[in-house]
């Protein structure tokens, strides 16, 4: 039997709110695969859910929340021994901090802890173009052990509504996490 996972998710301020909504409905479906959800949210990020989606919905998950600056949450320590860190969406200024160990707040230390304990770090980064910074940022932090997984949709599935579209991409992080879920697979 596979060990159960604990699993940050970031929710940072950049656009595409819907990916950090659907993760968390999914993390609360595969429960049984899961020891403990630590959330942390920016700022921003409270903004562009109530902005994107019309609504303060992320109070209503059973998770343990954390604030911004709560250095005591326990996966600011790599003792704790949570296994994986998704932030999503991922803004192009949390990733330039990470990629350089700016460890400023919540997000980027955990992220930093999640590094150097060599435990997985997916960033879904949600801008476009890229520009070199963002490139050379993105290179860093694979270079250190993180995945970059890009907010790209898939439209294999043939997705009808923007959320089978945004699901597309949610699908693939929980893949890249480790977590088992029924799920389009290509010619399958």
């Amino acid at each position: 039997m596979q060990k159960k996972k604990k699993i940050v998710v970031a929710i940072t301020g950049a656009s595409g709110a819907i990916y950090a909504k659907l993760l968390l409905d999914n993390l609360r479906l595969l429960k049984e695969q899961i020891d403990k959800v630590g959330v942390v949210m920016s700022d921003n990020a409270k903004e562009v859910w109530r902005y994107e989606l019309g609504n303060d919905d992320y109070n209503k998950y059973d998770f343990d929340f954390y604030a911004k600056m709560d250095f005591n949450a326990p996966f600011a320590s790599g003792s704790a021994k949570y296994d994986t860190m998704i932030i999503v969406p991922c803004s192009m200024g949390a990733l330039g901090r990470i990629a350089h160990g700016i460890s400023n707040d919540l997000i980027s230390r955990a992220a930093d802890v999640i590094l150097k304990e060599r435990r997985k770090l997916i960033a879904v980064v949600r801008d476009t173009p890229f520009s070199l910074i963002h490139l050379n940022n993105m290179k860093m932090v694979t270079k250190a052990g993180g995945i970059i997984c890009p907010a790209n949709p898939s439209f294999y599935s043939l997705p009808k509504t923007i959320e089978e579209v945004a699901q597309t991409v949610v699908d693939r992080v929980i893949d890249l996490a480790g977590l088992e879920k029924a799920s389009y697979r290509w010619n399958d």
